[in-house]
């Protein structure tokens, strides 16, 4: 019960801050951001196979959240979902483009382009997120471990793992909640 209402709460925020974005709102677009980019770059790398053709998507995924969030409509999907549809056209866009060559610009031009890396300090505490998490979903049981990856990281619906695991639909859902609270009491220690 617990995981859904942070995924409730998470969805809200993803909502309020796409329907700011079309002001100009670039908070809103970074909150997006926060919420959203592994995942969405989990989409972009399963489709891509390589990490830099999913870095450069992803980017291009963020434009065209800026440009077209004014097109989002909550009332016909779910935030991830037209999220993850942008994601997954763009990465099948950079697929059929295939090798085709890129008109490389003249060196001077980086002259002109920000850094985007996330500052050391930031990157250390995300990497000790990253550790916690991973060391928190180590710590589970094996089957709860892997029916939360798979509703989460993977993608896959409730229903799919519970046929996958030839388990009852309602086993699988208490796995996933059970799992999420263990998850969430080790994430606060």
């Amino acid at each position: 019960m617990a995981g859904s209402i942070d995924l409730d709460a998470n969805r809200t925020l993803i909502v309020a801050a796409l329907a700011r974005i079309p002001a100009g709102d670039r908070a809103a677009l970074q909150t997006v951001y926060r919420l959203t980019s592994a995942k969405l770059f989990g989409v972009c790398l399963r489709i891509l196979g390589e990490r830099s053709e999913a870095e450069d998507v992803l980017q291009e995924i963020y434009v065209t959240v800026w440009r077209k969030a004014a097109d989002f409509d909550a009332g016909r999907a779910s935030p991830l979902t037209w999220l993850i549809a942008i994601a997954r056209n763009r990465s099948i866009d950079r697929l059929r483009a295939g090798k085709q060559t890129r008109r490389m610009a003249p060196m001077e031009a980086a002259d002109h382009v920000a850094d985007s890396s996330p500052l050391a300090d930031v990157a250390l505490e995300t990497a000790q997120d990253y550790a916690k998490l991973h060391g928190c979903l180590d710590g589970l049981d094996t089957k709860e471990r892997a029916a939360l990856r798979g509703a989460f990281f993977d993608g896959h619906t409730y229903e799919e793992l519970a046929a996958r695991t030839n388990v009852p639909l309602g086993t699988m859902k208490s796995w996933i909640r059970r799992a999420m609270l263990k998850l969430k009491g080790c994430l606060q220690q």
